[in-house]
């Protein structure tokens, strides 16, 4: 008696009854397994869709987002907030559209310590995008020990969780982008492993490709099997202190003065040289022509006054004077900072020259004697004034005054 092979149906039972090599199949378990198939599939749809959404801010938004966070620099924050926001309206825009926009990636010259990547980071927070943060210090040329530069697609991918959507709209800062500039003008029989060679190998990635990653980064072996990012829609920010770039733009500023019809050549601000800094002066620096091209808004950072690094270490949302206090709040006593005690630790950081970086080591060494003996401290409020922070940054006897 022949029978379904799926639920014993005999022949009589059913209506139609398929025979296969070693055994039958109704009609009935052929229209069960063609539900359980759409629903297998559009699970497997479901998950491998990207649930990736932009969150587009005008540039005012972004502006004021940012004045929460970082102290000062608004040239450079108008500029990054208007690269941003064309750079996100441009991922929007309809495909039919006859008109392509191009994306416009960032480069930002400015100081150490003047607040750069916290630029980057704060703006990618804003978006909730894939961001991630390379040293280019660490890039060789390819086939050299090191790290290529498709590792920053990598960190990139890694950062949106291998979602290949959500990390092709995301943005990559390369930091220390100075270190891989042109050793020099005149041509050599060695190779320039970590500078010239590392640029040519970023001008397409920069200008848009398709990317072969290791889904595990490293090295590229053959038999190892790759994910294709595509970085037409990545937004590239790049930043680098260019020490010494100053001295090339009072030269360049200097020279232009030069001639009988000339003005003077005194009338720019000697204390901010960076706010005249131009394309020429990178070439000048370093960096090869093709990669200026593809980096086309440039901006600056002014350096920090002192009246700066004050407002950096008590104003913003996250300022390192509201997170020692939070920290005290957790062990259950309250700390005060004299206004006196604060000008000492901002007249040291500007001596140090190290900007808004150089307060967080300052910090740390004047409240580590306080922070090791707040859990087992009996003093509900501490008063930190000008006398402890000095004696502490001169390695001297701490002198604690209770309120």
């Amino acid at each position: 008696m022949l029978h379904c092979s799926f639920c014993g149906r005999s022949r009589d039972e059913v209506k139609i009854l398929i025979a296969g090599q070693e055994g039958h199949i109704c009609e009935n378990c052929v229209e069960h397994a063609q539900e359980i198939i759409a629903q297998e599939l559009l699970l497997r749809n479901e998950a491998t869709t990207s649930n990736f959404k932009l969150n587009v801010k005008k540039p005012v938004e972004i502006k004021r987002f940012l004045d929460e966070y970082i102290i000062g620099q608004d040239e450079a924050k108008k500029v990054l907030a208007v690269a941003v926001y064309n750079h996100y309206k441009r991922l929007k825009q309809k495909t039919e559209s006859e008109i392509e926009i191009e994306k416009s990636n960032i480069v930002m010259v400015g100081e150490t310590g003047t607040g750069k990547t916290l630029l980057a980071k704060t703006i990618a927070r804003l978006l909730n995008v894939p961001f991630a943060i390379v040293d280019a210090t660490v890039f060789t040329e390819a086939g050299y020990v090191g790290e290529d530069v498709e590792s920053t697609i990598s960190r990139l991918l890694q950062a949106a969780d291998f979602d290949v959507d959500a990390a092709e709209r995301g943005i990559i800062f390369i930091d220390e982008i100075d270190k891989i500039s042109r050793k020099s003008d005149n041509p050599s029989i060695t190779r320039d492993v970590s500078g010239e060679g590392v640029q040519q190998g970023l001008l397409k990635i920069l200008e848009g490709t398709v990317s072969n990653v290791p889904p595990q980064g490293g090295r590229k072996h053959p038999d190892q099997k790759y994910i294709q990012v595509n970085t037409a829609n990545i937004l590239f920010i790049v930043g680098g202190a260019f020490e010494g770039i100053d001295r090339m733009i009072e030269r360049r500023i200097a020279t232009q003065a030069i001639g009988f019809k000339s003005e003077t050549g005194d009338n720019y601000d000697h204390e901010n040289l960076y706010q005249y800094v131009s394309a020429a002066d990178l070439r000048s620096y370093g960096l090869i022509p093709e990669i200026i091209g593809r980096l086309p808004v440039l901006t600056h950072l002014n350096p920090l006054s002192k009246n700066s690094l004050k407002r950096i270490l008590t104003e913003p949302k996250n300022a390192l004077i509201r997170q020692y206090k939070r920290l005290f709040e957790l062990e259950g006593h309250t700390i005060d900072f004299a206004e006196e005690a604060i000008d000492a630790i901002v007249d040291h950081a500007f001596e140090s020259k190290l900007g808004a970086r150089g307060l967080r080591g300052i910090c740390e060494a004047v409240m580590l004697d306080l922070m090791y003996d707040a859990p087992e401290g009996n003093k509900e409020h501490i008063v930190v004034d000008a006398g402890f922070v000095t004696k502490y940054l001169k390695k001297e006897k701490n002198k604690l005054k209770v309120a």
